[in-house]
């Protein structure tokens, strides 16, 4: 027999937030003598004290700290638990999260394909700022993602490369280099990057939210910025893009998470397969899976 219901560990930890029997009664919707009841109960079956009560006072004992501590961690796994649950035995969109702009025109023809496969589903475009994309997938408001390595960290993902690109230095028209074929990234030592929010080891220069922003905050000549080819294609007005080749190239992946074997997310990842091999066919390409 289990030591504890789902029911009496809510009960308790909702008693242990509150450190108050009144306000945890009111916040589960049951009588406070009925709560005082199951705490009893709780402390009887575990032969531990969880409390230290007086007349004007709830406070956690050394067992009850690490019960609420771990207890919180099985209610939140069971929530997930049941959502993933739900998310399999329904019909709900598939959740495609991806930068604005950042997918090399792979986009509209890994929908038609999807489109075409007997498990699809309707697909919900979701867009992230710069390393966002991760985390939307990493904590289950995604289903897939678009993402750029080795930007985006792809632990606990598998992914596949669909576009390998070169990157390139995101100059006002004006700038120093920018009449130049190629630069370094020794050229661009002392310049302003900015800061991306979520990235650790961002520049020393203004944060910002996402290439929107960026372009404005080149244009006026307060950053540069280093970014795949892609994401500039083309140029927007007053912006000189040049090639930085020591930059190394950047690949725009198809991730899932590492356990999530959906049917209709895996016939995602076969139809940006599909797409990805076939654009790179193209422009002559070679692609490889992470």
């Amino acid at each position: 027999m289990d030591q504890l219901e789902i029911r009496e560990l809510r009960y308790f930890v909702t008693v242990a937030e509150e450190l108050h029997f009144g306000r945890a009664a009111a916040r589960l919707s049951v009588a406070q003598p009925a709560l005082s009841k199951t705490i009893q109960r709780i402390e009887s079956r575990l032969s531990l004290q969880l409390f230290d009560r007086t007349s004007r006072s709830v406070a956690l004992t050394p067992a009850g700290a690490a019960l609420l501590e771990h207890g919180r961690h099985a209610l939140n796994a069971m929530t997930v638990a049941v959502q993933n649950a739900q998310r399999a035995a329904d019909d709900e969109p598939l959740r495609f999260v991806m930068k604005p702009g950042g997918d090399a025109n792979l986009l509209s023809g890994i929908l038609a394909a999807y489109s075409r496969h007997p498990r699809a589903r309707q697909v919900d475009i979701l867009f992230s700022g710069p390393a966002g994309g991760a985390g939307h997938l990493r904590d289950g408001r995604a289903d897939a993602a678009l993402l750029h390595a080795p930007f985006n960290d792809l632990t606990g993902f598998a992914a596949e490369t669909l576009h390998v690109e070169d990157r390139v230095a995101v100059l006002p028209e004006g700038h120093r280099l920018a009449a130049r074929g190629s630069i370094s990234l020794d050229d661009l030592e002392d310049e302003a990057f900015p800061r991306w929010p979520g990235v650790a080891d961002g520049g020393n220069g203004p944060e910002i939210v996402d290439v929107a922003e960026l372009v404005s905050l080149v244009r006026v000549g307060r950053v540069v910025c280093v970014l795949p080819r892609s994401l500039m294609t083309p140029a927007p007005q007053g912006i000189a893009c040049v090639a930085v080749p020591d930059a190394g190239p950047s690949r725009i992946v198809i991730a899932r998470r590492e356990d999530d074997h959906r049917g209709h997310v895996t016939a995602l990842i076969a139809a940006a397969r599909q797409v990805g091999t076939a654009q790179n066919a193209r422009l002559g390409q070679g692609k490889g899976n992470d």
